[in-house]
């Protein structure tokens, strides 16, 4: 598809490896850990794609230039804070107790790196959450563990069947990549 060119994607993430394998593209995964900071007073949409810049930058480093690399990363936002990754059981349920019965966006930015070119974007999907019990939540927290989800939550288990009615926008965002935008820019990338 994108002949004579590796496509690197930087991420541990087995949703966006899922994602891209759905998507039919052939890659290699390369992950340098990056601190995933980003300045006090930037706006939040900003926020995303400035993390995966910062991966971008220390993978590009690794990689030949003709190398396309792809890094993305996501942020939960509810009230216009940003929720995080939940540092044990107790953050996990406290997150999702604060996200039921409410909408909560979701925005991942995405950055494709090639010859020193980067072309960068975010996506923003609306989720919305039923009102779960405490017993649903502790259910999901213990059987699921989802220590390491933006959000304390993946859309793609359980809790997504059973606990969100519903989302504004694209799915697969909320799952960590907006994989047709990401083959879009791609595309682009190969006609150039």
């Amino acid at each position: 598809m994108y002949t004579g060119k590796r496509v690197v994607l930087a991420s541990q993430s087995p949703r966006r490896k899922q994602l891209l394998e759905q998507a039919g593209i052939p890659f290699d995964v390369k992950v340098v850990d990056t601190a995933e900071t980003f300045p006090a007073d930037m706006a939040i949409p900003e926020v995303p794609v400035h993390i995966a810049r910062q991966k971008s930058v220390a993978v590009a480093a690794l990689c030949t230039d003709d190398d396309i690399v792809i890094t993305a990363d996501t942020v939960v936002v509810l009230d216009d804070t940003i929720i995080g990754k939940p540092k044990d059981r107790d953050d996990a349920i406290r997150i999702l107790s604060a996200l039921s019965g409410r909408i909560h966006r979701v925005i991942t930015g995405v950055v494709i790196r090639q010859n020193g070119q980067e072309s960068s974007f975010s996506k923003e999907t609306e989720v919305h959450f039923k009102p779960l019990t405490h017993e649903q939540i502790t259910y999901y927290v213990d059987a699921y563990k989802p220590y390491d989800k933006a959000g304390a939550y993946a859309i793609q288990e359980w809790i997504g069947a059973v606990g969100i009615d519903r989302i504004n926008g694209c799915f697969y965002n909320v799952m960590g990549l907006p994989v047709s935008n990401v083959v879009e820019a791609l595309d682009a990338i190969a006609k150039k």
